[in-house]
């Protein structure tokens, strides 16, 4: 198996159009045309993640973080990044990062933070804006289900918990072919018209080369008649963060003791304790000061993120609990849900988890 037929099937399942625009996704070091020996798959890609990858005879690294973020200008192996990218070259060992498209996932980065902590009813913090499009085509009364279900079993017509919707418009049609063309009604050289129904789909974005594919494949005309429109609505089943809540509430003192036992932390800096239960709550993996306000105005109790700085406490303003849990604690989930994913998709590959612990942060 190359590996570009691993990154299609990874990318089919967490589409990198859903990455933030800083964001650097994607195959960052190496050659997909080459075969596959093994999948490594890691939260961050080290020096050790590379020699890891080599004892284990994997070539290929699957890693959250990217470990080129910035430009790089020399590779001289002066920096870390620089040595990384130099080893892999040189054992031939390519380097995949997932990143933001992960945690702008609905079962990604912060819903497993949310499983993590038992919370129900979970829903996405911050809904992400232009995602979605609208088809619009015309298509005559006899073929009008079969381009309606193509579409369907293409991806469009999906709205949150809905499949299948669509919205048609009976209407009148016309045309004039000229003689080089083959029109499923009508003649060449004559004004035809006839009754048509307008069919109106939402897709997400990512699907658009599935979903037009679909269209042209079913529809009967020669020349297919279609408009795209981007839509600006929030979409439901993308974006950052989660909002759940517990089983139970507790109070502030019991919430922090069971973030200090999931996450494995020993210590969690909070903003000023409100001597309020904890019920409704916010999540948000790696650095999350931009979504206190969301929070807030879904009403949370508590945000566990990580990342705050010293001015991000003061807009707690007693109306909310912040939690700092530690960067790499807040997303060291994130590589047994990729390997669980990788697993899924290749059962018969292997996929190896790392056993190295990245965190450059130690306590005392």
């Amino acid at each position: 198996m190359k590996i570009k037929e691993v990154i299609k099937q990874i990318e089919e399942s967490v589409p990198l159009n859903y990455a933030e625009d800083f964001d650097n996704v994607g195959l960052l070091v190496g050659d997909d045309r080459r075969e596959l020996t093994g999948i490594l798959v890691a939260l961050d890609t080290l020096e050790d993640t590379v020699d890891e990858a080599i004892a284990q005879n994997c070539n290929l690294i699957v890693a959250f973080h990217p470990i080129i973020f910035g430009g790089l200008k020399a590779l001289t192996g002066k920096t870390y990044v620089e040595r990384v990218v130099q080893k892999a070259i040189k054992h031939d060992v390519q380097i995949y990062a997932i990143h933001t498209a992960l945690d702008n996932h609905l079962h990604g980065v912060n819903f497993k933070m949310a499983q993590v902590l038992g919370l129900t009813q979970t829903q996405i913090l911050m809904p992400q804006k232009n995602t979605l499009m609208q088809l619009n085509t015309y298509v005559p009364l006899d073929h009008y289900t079969a381009v309606q279900q193509a579409l369907f079993n293409a991806g469009a017509g999906s709205v949150g918990n809905y499949d299948s919707c669509s919205f048609g418009l009976l209407g009148e049609g016309s045309f004039k072919p000229n003689d080089q063309a083959q029109p499923h009604t009508g003649k060449p050289n004559q004004w035809h018209v006839g009754q048509e129904k307008m069919l109106h789909v939402v897709f997400e974005k990512h699907k658009q080369h599935q979903v037009l594919r679909a269209l042209f494949e079913s529809h009967p005309y020669e020349e297919v008649a279609y408009e795209l429109i981007p839509i600006a609505n929030e979409n439901q089943q993308i974006g950052i963060g989660m909002l759940g809540e517990l089983p139970q509430a507790k109070s502030e003192k019991e919430f922090i003791t069971q973030l200090k036992n999931v996450f494995g932390t020993p210590v969690i800096r909070h903003s000023a304790l409100r001597q309020k239960p904890v019920k409704k709550v916010a999540v948000l993996g790696g650095s999350g000061a931009f979504a206190i306000s969301a929070a807030m105005a879904k009403g949370a109790d508590v945000l566990v993120t990580a990342d705050l700085k010293y001015h991000d406490f003061f807009k707690a303003e007693n109306k909310i609990l912040l939690t700092d849990i530690g960067h790499y604690e807040s997303e060291q989930f994130t590589k047994n849900l990729l390997h669980a994913l990788l697993t899924k998709k290749f059962p018969n590959f292997a996929i190896v988890l790392s056993e190295k612990s990245t965190n450059p942060i130690q306590y005392s």
